[in-house]
């Protein structure tokens, strides 16, 4: 059986189904549902980008040991070569422009890489001048790379400054893959990864299709989260910076959508396990934080990994999968192979132990046992436990009910009712203080099976 994974970059879980308070308009991922199995409380583990796309081909969690760092020091496992056994060829497309540079290309046996995003600058254009494109104290301020003053400025550079949708790289990456499934759909089995990094930061989506969602903004187009404080934006531009993310994603939806319109003209969906998910979300004035962690010399806050960039969407199809239904158990993106895997019918042999589980059996209605009490969305902290910066993005942890979190650099702790408040935004941990004694407990014994390095358990434990 064939098996395909859809990744999308910085994609909401309350982007599908018109659930946020911006709503986002996805048909395409909506009307995949009916056809693919929803687990609905799946969080990131190991955060951010390349952190998390290591636990999902490792199938293990990478947080409490190592940084963002390549593939090859992290794991002897790697999702395409574990399927070599199996007669799988494999192919990576993506713009993602951090895979390569991890070494995400080895183990499969052809890899593509589309260029320029994020300050990626595969083709200089010094004919013309690097406009500026947002002020910047409303966008990230840490220095671009090359000569640009920002990296919204610099992206827009290297791109030509796009006026067409069909040039935008959720269009062209989607439009490789589909090249790709009409040149291979014969062969069986194949292995594909699609990587798109939209909607990640710079928003680049045509401002007409922004004008859906903000249509009476007049200023400069908030194109780029500050990764601080929201209030540093008016309410207009908070608007408008929303306005482009969600523009941004509808754009992802397109492309994915195209994907899966040539997935069925071909009629692989009928060999073959097909994924779609994302790494993590973004505040977008959540929290009073527009970005994913603090890195704005103007706000000295820590940045718990609150569910608006924890919670993500992961939908799975396959021939022995009933589509259109979903399941709540609590999943973490390290068991999406053993669970392909099982759906595939492989018995795959890694060469390190992993800690995802296959949700096959509840995927196919035949358990509803939970196979995880509690999961943690993290990021490696440094060793030295005094040195921690006030402004650390920091873990939280999660239940079917309840979301903890469990260090903050005063020593307090916080604690959200998620049925009542999903996006965690009332913090109840004063009046339930036996629930975060529990909490923790519960946080301590998950460090403890998966055997966690004592100084990650000791940085958690006072």
């Amino acid at each position: 059986m064939n098996i395909i994974y859809l990744i999308s970059d910085t994609f909401r879980y309350d982007n599908l189904f018109q659930r946020a308070s911006m709503p986002v308009n996805t048909p395409n991922l909506d009307a995949f549902s009916e056809k693919a199995a929803s687990v609905e409380n799946v969080y990131a583990s190991s955060f951010p980008t390349i952190p998390h796309r290591t636990d999902l081909t490792t199938a293990r969690t990478g947080w409490p040991w190592y940084p963002w760092q390549p593939l090859a020091n992290s794991s002897n496992n790697h999702t395409p070569s574990l399927l070599k056994a199996h007669n799988y060829v494999s192919q990576l497309i993506c713009d993602c422009p951090h895979l390569f540079k991890a070494g995400f290309q080895g183990g499969f046996d052809a890899a593509y890489q589309l260029r320029g995003q994020e300050g990626d600058m595969p083709f200089l254009r010094m004919n013309y001048p690097i406009r500026k494109t947002v002020p910047l104290e409303k966008t990230r301020p840490e220095p671009a790379p090359f000569k640009a003053d920002c990296l919204a400025d610099l992206h827009s550079w290297t791109n030509r400054h796009w006026r067409s949708e069909k040039d935008r790289f959720a269009r062209r990456t989607a439009a490789t893959a589909v090249e790709w499934l009409e040149e291979n759909y014969l062969y069986d089995p194949f292995f594909l990864w699609v990587d798109l990094f939209d909607p990640h930061e710079p928003w680049d989506p045509p401002e007409y299709m922004v004008r859906k969602y903000d249509p009476d903004y007049n200023g400069t187009p908030m194109i780029h989260p500050n990764y601080g404080r929201a209030d540093d934006y008016t309410d207009a531009e908070l608007t408008n910076l929303r306005a482009h993310y969600c523009a941004e994603a509808e754009l992802v939806d397109r492309g994915i959508g195209r994907m899966l319109e040539k997935i069925e003209d071909l009629g692989l969906d009928r060999n073959s396990v097909i994924v779609f998910t994302s790494d993590h979300g973004m505040s977008l004035g959540e929290h009073n934080r527009t970005g994913k962690t603090n890195i704005n010399p103007g706000d000295e806050r820590s940045w718990p990994i609150y569910p608006e960039v924890a919670h993500i969407p992961l939908m799975i199809a396959a021939p022995n999968v009933k589509g259109g239904h979903s399941i709540q158990h609590l999943a973490l993106p390290e068991d999406i192979l053993p669970t392909v895997a099982e759906l595939a019918g492989l018995n795959i042999k890694p060469q390190d132990a992993v800690h995802g589980v296959s949700l096959a059996s509840q995927l196919q209605e035949k358990s509803n046992e939970e196979t995880r009490e509690v999961v943690v969305t993290g990021n490696f902290l440094n060793k030295d436990r005094e040195n921690i910066p006030d402004t650390a993005t920091v873990p939280v942890v999660y239940t079917a009910e309840w979301a903890y979190v469990p260090f903050r650099p005063d020593g307090s702790a916080e604690l959200y009712y998620l049925p009542a408040d999903p996006l965690a935004e009332k913090d109840v941990a004063e009046e339930n203080k036996e629930i975060l004694h529990d909490m923790h407990q519960k946080f301590m014994n998950y460090l403890d099976e998966l055997e966690a390095p004592e100084e990650t358990k000791a940085r958690f434990s006072g």
